[in-house]
């Protein structure tokens, strides 16, 4: 029997759906080929990208060894798309030793999602990119803590202080952690933790605008009970010899400073003879399918994926690309078998925002109501959904 080889690029949220819904949805007795999946990654683990902000704050590890995700029909093959050839059927990539590797496919999803947006290599600081500078952020901030304890009180207080510039969800998470870590520290050093101040810098009028403005007072509210200070209508422009220059010209006395400033489709894409929208998404129709690309598939934060009905396309959330994954197997199965296949649908308008151990903020609309829930619960829920799209 003809083996089908299915081969997922990205093992991001979306790519770990994917596979999980693909296996699901095609079933040997039924397509009458033996399904092969593969799925190519750069790392060797799954890393729980949701959580980027901890190893900024703890040593708790966020990655997950591809054998306690992946089950013993699908391999793993480490290594980075190079591009696509898709009147021949396969894909080049990179593998872990740095060679140039070939597979071909019958079936393609790429799903290599997103990367951070970069400040200019002068403005300073240091960006929330990845584990090690998450990783660095941590031994910059307790290492500042630790000379605090010796220094006069505008050294110390400068030392202590530290902005996030940047305040959608991660910035505010990061913001909410880094405020709860450095005061728990402070404590144990012998420091007043009330001289912790962590600024997070909002470029809008106020935060969550996805959102109604109650549930932005609450955030505001909460984020002042746990020391973070925020700065509406606000920009870092460049961190210089300690100290931040906002745009409104004033200099904000840092010992560090993060940047978080969102998501970009990952510019990999480019070199991968795809079409392409603007901003770098692949273009996909209702079924996820890329036009001009028989086989082809892309989700999540690399897909350009447009609601018919709305006409609004989906943002880069996981709350957004884990449907499209489940809906993405069954489309897959109908195309190849004949059938009709679902189309792309919006999901609720809902979100979840993690404050530090024990704090967070939901907000669904439903019903034509803003539904908030706050404190304990909130955390509880938003914790359930970093455990689900990994699949902890």
């Amino acid at each position: 029997m003809k083996e089908l080889t299915c081969v997922v690029v990205g093992g991001g949220f979306a790519g770990i759906h994917a596979i999980k819904a693909i296996r699901k949805a095609f079933q040997e007795k039924e397509v009458g080929r033996k399904l092969r999946l593969i799925l190519l990654d750069p790392h060797p683990y799954h890393v729980r990208k949701v959580l980027l902000f901890r190893p900024a704050v703890s040593n708790e590890p966020i990655t997950i060894p591809w054998k306690q995700i992946l089950q013993d029909d699908a391999q793993f093959v480490q290594g980075a798309l190079q591009y696509v050839e898709s009147d021949k059927k396969w894909l080049m990539y990179k593998d872990a030793k740095g060679q140039e590797q070939r597979i071909h496919y019958d079936l393609l999803v790429v799903a290599i999602g997103s990367v951070a947006r970069q400040p200019e290599p002068d403005q300073g600081g240091i960006s929330l990119n990845d584990i090690h500078t998450a990783e660095r952020m941590r031994e910059q901030w307790y290492t500042n803590m630790k000379l605090a304890a010796a220094k006069g009180e505008q050294e110390q207080e400068r030392l202590l202080t530290v902005a996030v510039a940047g305040a959608g969800i991660t910035g505010i998470e990061t913001a909410a952690e880094l405020a709860h870590a450095m005061r728990t520290e402070a404590v144990i050093m012998g420091i007043d933790h009330a001289k912790v101040k962590v600024h997070l810098l909002n470029a809008q009028d106020r935060l969550f605008k996805d959102g109604p403005a109650k549930a932005s007072r609450k955030l505001d509210s909460t984020l002042a009970e746990i020391g973070v200070v925020v700065h509406h209508r606000e920009k870092a422009i460049s961190e210089v010899d300690g100290n931040l220059n906002l745009s409104s010209g004033a200099k904000l006395p840092v010992g560090l400073t993060i940047w978080a400033l969102g998501l970009i489709a990952n510019p990999a894409l480019r070199h991968m003879s795809l079409p392409l929208t603007d901003d770098g998404k692949i273009i996909v129709d209702e079924c996820y399918r890329v036009p001009s690309a028989p086989g082809i598939y892309s989700i999540g934060d690399c897909a350009h994926v447009v609601d018919m009905e709305s006409g609004k396309a989906d943002q880069m959330t996981c709350k957004e690309a884990i449907p499209q994954a489940k809906r993405l197997g069954k489309i897959m199965f109908a195309d190849l078998t004949g059938r009709q296949a679902p189309q792309h649908k919006r999901v609720l308008d809902s979100y979840s925002i993690g404050l530090g151990p024990d704090r967070g903020l939901l907000w669904t609309h439903k019903w034509g109501l803003d539904i908030i829930l706050t404190g304990r619960l909130a955390y509880k829920t938003k914790k359930t959904l970093w455990d689900y799209v990994s699949m902890v």
